[in-house]
């Protein structure tokens, strides 16, 4: 076979594993997401004050970090298609499992849907990093994308599901669509990873030096961002509930707003990324945050609130991706080995500050108060990338 063949035939390869990455992902950012748009019912059903409420997010992102180990383990032995196939199946289960009749039976779903969502995430977004080389922060965004594009769809499908009666069948057509695509991964061509890992390991360690202070904060900004995006998100659909014009129905579809402007910056991303430094547009979009998580703790009308969430996912949005270029691009062939530290404190800023927003609701006067949290989240984030400014010259 001809060079031109083979590579034809590698980028082939290469496309179909990202294909499936991305839809993959479609489906991981509704399962993600599935407990934000339920909260309010859950609440109702089984008379759960903020607190109580918040155990959700703390379990499933808790969950979410034992299966950021067991990614890391399955992916050191055996490669990625393994903790992408488990992962794929044990958020299936939970998916299925999560509108169980006792509050027990909801938290051991919520577990299983965390777990496997902690086992498909790291393996995903490296594996789209190394592919795309110098082109890493656009490709991560793109395959991010699809994460909000599931993200945006789950509060519709379930305000819709709930009207018709019909939860329990999109669960189920959920979990099914979860089955197949881990079927789909178990026979996926993955020799390209392989290849590129080789290829990293070949390169230098990264195009900065990389010191302690670095890994430090780089690991506090993972923590710090997904707790932040996780209570927006998480906690949207309660406030709105609580504000004038609240309604049930209405306010399920407030974590739609937060992750429709997550999806529309993704998409825009490849786009300003081409004209705008990756360091620059980190600071930007962080204080978009900061501006639209202002405007949703003084909002007073429900509307008000729907586009503060909005102006917040906007900014969230190139956030994360630009975090994990940084990573594979700063650490080179050990990003690889710090991915489960990075990821895993992802995760428990995932299970701990929604949690914390949920407590000092409960004993500092409201949701209003708690969300104070994110708020201060962003301003902790600007201070840290501003710290890391003579690193991140992209």
């Amino acid at each position: 076979m001809s060079t031109q063949a083979i590579a034809s035939s590698t980028s082939a390869h290469r496309r179909s594993l990202f294909m499936l990455l991305f839809a993959g992902f479609v489906l991981t950012g509704v399962a993600i997401t599935l407990a934000a748009p339920l909260l309010p019912v859950f609440i109702a059903r089984w008379s759960l004050d903020d607190s109580q409420a918040g155990i959700f997010f703390a379990v499933q992102f808790a969950a979410s970090l034992g299966g950021v180990w067991v990614s890391s383990l399955l992916t050191h032995y055996w490669g990625n298609r393994l903790a992408l196939v488990f992962g794929y199946v044990l958020m299936s289960a939970g998916i299925a499992a999560l509108n169980a009749s006792t509050l027990a039976a909801a938290l051991v779903a919520i577990a299983a849907l965390g777990t496997g969502y902690g086992m498909v995430v790291p393996g995903t977004n490296l594996t789209v990093a190394e592919i795309a080389g110098p082109r890493s922060a656009s490709l991560v965004s793109l395959v991010n994308l699809a994460w909000g594009i599931g993200a945006v769809a789950c509060s519709p499908l379930v305000m819709l599901a709930l009207k018709a009666y019909l939860l329990p069948q999109l669960l189920f057509a959920l979990a099914s669509l979860g089955c197949l695509l881990a079927f789909s991964l178990l026979f996926a061509r993955f020799h390209e990873e392989k290849l590129a890992e080789a290829n990293v390991a070949a390169s230098p360690a990264g195009g900065v030096s990389v010191d302690l202070f670095t890994t430090v904060a780089l690991t506090a900004l993972f923590f710090i961002y997904v707790g932040t995006e996780v209570s927006l998100g998480g906690w949207a659909a309660a406030h709105a509930k609580r504000l004038v014009g609240g309604t049930v129905g209405m306010s399920t579809l407030a974590p739609m707003f937060f992750y429709g402007g997550l999806m529309t910056g993704r998409a825009l991303a490849p786009l300003v990324l081409s004209r705008v430094r990756e360091y620059r547009l980190v600071l930007g979009a962080l204080l978009l945050v900061t501006a639209g998580t202002t405007l949703l703790v003084f909002a007073t009308k429900q509307s008000v609130a729907f586009a503060s969430i909005a102006l917040a996912g906007l900014g969230c949005a190139t956030v994360f991706p630009i975090y994990v270029a940084w990573l594979s691009r700063w650490y080179g062939a050990r990003a690889r080995r710090l991915s489960g530290l990075m990821f895993s404190m992802a995760s428990i800023g995932g299970s701990a500050v929604p949690w914390l927003i949920g407590f000092i609701s409960t004993h500092a006067g409201g949701l209003r108060v708690g969300l104070l949290v994110p708020l201060a989240s962003a301003l902790i984030m600007i201070f840290l990338v501003l710290l890391l400014r003579r690193k991140a010259p992209a």
